[in-house]
């Protein structure tokens, strides 16, 4: 299983974006697990807020940053670019 983790903020539309149409694609398919870390929540730790409090939404695959991904892309565009990062990462 690979580690999908999503670094985002409450109130942010792109960050609430992403995780809307990451959590309305089949993960478990591509045996992918979704965690999000709200950067802004109390016991976040500081480290992670100080590296991605201008970057968010940012998206990384087992403990490493992906390359931003665009705000347009929807279900099946966004599956494929997932699956491109998957076997990049492999």
């Amino acid at each position: 299983m690979h580690e999908l983790t999503l670094f985002s903020r409450t109130g942010c539309c792109l960050c609430e974006g992403l995780e809307s149409r990451l959590r309305a694609l089949d993960l478990v398919g591509l045996s992918i697990t979704l965690t999000v870390i709200d950067i802004d929540a109390p016991g976040t730790p500081q480290d992670l807020l100080a590296r991605y409090d201008l970057e968010v939404p940012v998206l990384a695959l087992d403990g490493c940053d992906l390359p931003r991904v665009s705000p347009r892309l929807t279900g099946e565009g966004l599956l494929n670019w997932l699956q491109r990062c998957l076997s990049t990462a492999l």
